[in-house]
């Protein structure tokens, strides 16, 4: 039970009880609980666990704090059941859609009878909503795009997946008439894994010539609506696209708005309320005075912040750490000296170790790891004794060969069931790094697979844990593990998480890096690549780790060399 399971389960709860116009303190109450457990950085499992008293907690009495025992202890909260058998689910399920909260789905329900999707996207398009007091023809348009991404619900593209598709569409957009500027904001521009869709701003001479330029983007499969200053494409592989043009002195605000999170602006928001200001997507006013909006750091500004990064804009402590000068010097790209996880044609890589060297050294890098796989994966011919011995000996006169480069001699051996390696020891203290993974048994129980894991963190021939939870993004959940005892003995015995940049992996996820920091734990960022191009795909993992607060010194492959191999040492 991961804390942000016991979020959606209190901001479920707090949904329901708005739409049946409950006491409006109870719901803010379970709201501001799951914004602590949110941003909480340990286990609130753990603490169950432990008896520790929750009530400590700010914000959690003693109701609160039975009912996160009960929802740690059973995975689910009886009150929350009792409301859905109320509350039919077409119309909990109207709570997905862009531009409504509860409140709406409530007034939705009580004056045009709406209960399902159906019926609201029939309403919207008549524009029965529109009539309504509070709605207007932005909410309708919001609705309609809502209810298209319901309809494809669980078809969310990796971040890899989309980002080509970005960067083609904004070369496009760049030779439309009078194009200014243009970005493209929202999930996309705060790095996150998967995207749903793509918001793109612009500034524009003339709106409307740009938005018909970008509707004959050649890979759209159908325009759902084209306006003067907005658009809505879907693309052929059902990737859906908004595009709006901006006035230049509400860009920066604009791309505040759009960037999101949604929480991490409303946060913002209240500050602003709370210093006599109002911020939207137009800008920041006092009064009706406009003092700030042309860019974000001037958004930011008024409400005394510094910028804050995108990656970083999750409501997650951020602005508090932003308030006290606190905020992470983030990694960057260039920060990395070398890769420390791939694979060759000794196991199941495509290409050989000089192959993998040539693209590393023009990737500018000073080191390389070569970690092909142990034996225990018969289906991938890994390295058993006699081809470990083979490619260490190529390794060696590889070395000799080459200048101011270093080829590390490593391996990815499998943690067997019991925590034993799969490799014997005298090869594994022949390596200059040993990574240690799970790749079978993953439906062991969460007891099991700790013990299991924890076993290798503690033999001392093991530097690194790769892809730690061995989740695959839409294809395989993340193996059951006890995080918080993984990452305290890892953080003791000196044994790295690995930050897994493979598009389909990025494992350790964002939630789960930030938790190890604060725990002690150093990172690796590697690609794990089994081809010399997948090499490129680091970028991923610095996406990931900045998104957990990754800075340069929680990372090894950021160290010399020569620091570098003093800190493998155990």
């Amino acid at each position: 039970m991961q804390n942000l399971d016991v979020v959606a389960i209190f901001n479920e709860l707090a949904d329901l009880l708005e739409i049946k116009g409950e006491n409006p303190f109870k719901v803010r109450a379970y709201r501001n609980a799951a914004r602590v457990l949110e941003s909480l950085g340990e286990s609130v499992e753990g603490m169950v666990d432990r008896g520790e008293d929750l009530t400590k907690l700010p914000g959690i009495g003693e109701d609160l704090a039975e009912k996160i025992k009960e929802i740690v202890r059973t995975g689910k909260l009886q009150k929350l059941e009792a409301l859905k058998k109320e509350i039919p689910e077409s119309l909990r399920s109207m709570l997905s859609i862009e531009g409504l909260g509860p409140k709406r789905v409530k007034i939705l329900y009580e004056k045009l009878h709406l209960t399902d999707t159906e019926s609201l996207e029939k309403a919207a398009r008549e524009h029965k909503i529109s009539a309504l007091e509070g709605f207007g023809p932005k909410t309708e348009e919001a609705i309609i795009k809502g209810v298209r991404l319901l309809k494809q619900e669980g078809v969310r593209h990796l971040f890899a997946e989309a980002e080509p598709i970005a960067d083609e569409l904004v070369s496009y957009l760049k030779k439309a008439p009078g194009l200014k500027s243009v970005d493209v904001a929202g999930s996309f521009r705060r790095k996150k894994e998967t995207v749903g869709d793509l918001d793109v701003l612009c500034i524009a001479k003339k709106p409307a010539e740009v938005i018909d330029y970008f509707t004959k983007f050649e890979r759209i499969a159908e325009v759902v609506s084209a306006g003067t200053t907005r658009a809505t494409v879907v693309l052929k592989n059902a990737l859906q696209i908004d595009l709006r043009a901006v006035k230049e002195e509400s860009y920066g605000a604009a791309l505040h708005y759009f960037t999101g999170s949604k929480t991490h602006v409303i946060a913002v928001r209240k500050i602003a309320i709370d210093m006599g200001l109002k911020i939207n997507e137009y800008g920041v006013y006092r009064g009706e005075k406009k003092i700030a909006g042309r860019d974000e750091a001037g958004v930011y500004k008024t409400v005394k912040l510094p910028f804050i990064p995108p990656e970083l804009r999750e409501d997650r402590g951020e602005i508090e750490a932003a308030a006290k000068g606190g905020l992470p010097n983030l990694i960057e790209r260039s920060d990395l000296r070398g890769d420390l996880h791939m694979h060759t044609t000794y196991s199941d890589g495509i290409h050989t170790i000089e192959e993998m060297v040539q693209k590393a050294q023009r990737l500018g890098y000073e080191y390389i790891a070569i970690t092909d796989h142990s034996p225990g994966l018969a289906m991938i011919k890994g390295l058993d004794v006699k081809k470990a011995q083979k490619q260490i000996e190529e390794i060696d006169r590889l070395n000799e060969k080459l200048k101011n480069f270093r080829i590390l001699k490593g391996m990815e051996v499998d943690i067997h069931e019991d925590g034993s390696l799969d490799m014997e020891k005298a090869i594994l203290e022949a390596l200059d790094i040993v990574t240690a993974a799970v790749h079978s048994k993953f439906s062991l129980s969460k007891k099991e697979q700790t013990k299991r894991v924890l076993k290798a963190i503690e033999n001392p021939l093991v530097h690194v844990i790769a892809h730690p939870t061995g989740r695959l993004i839409g294809k395989r959940k993340a193996i059951l593990l006890d995080m918080e005892k993984i990452y305290k003995e890892a953080a003791k015995a000196g044994v790295a998480m690995e930050i897994n940049a493979q598009p389909e992996r990025l494992d350790l996820n964002d939630i789960h890096i930030r938790e190890a920091k604060e725990h002690g734990v150093k990172f690796t960022i590697s690609t794990d690549a089994h081809a010399k191009d997948q090499l490129d795909f680091i970028r991923y993992g610095i996406n990931q780790a900045r998104r957990g607060w990754i800075e340069k010194g929680d990372v090894l492959n950021t160290q010399p060399l020569k620091k570098l191999l003093k800190t493998l040492v155990r």
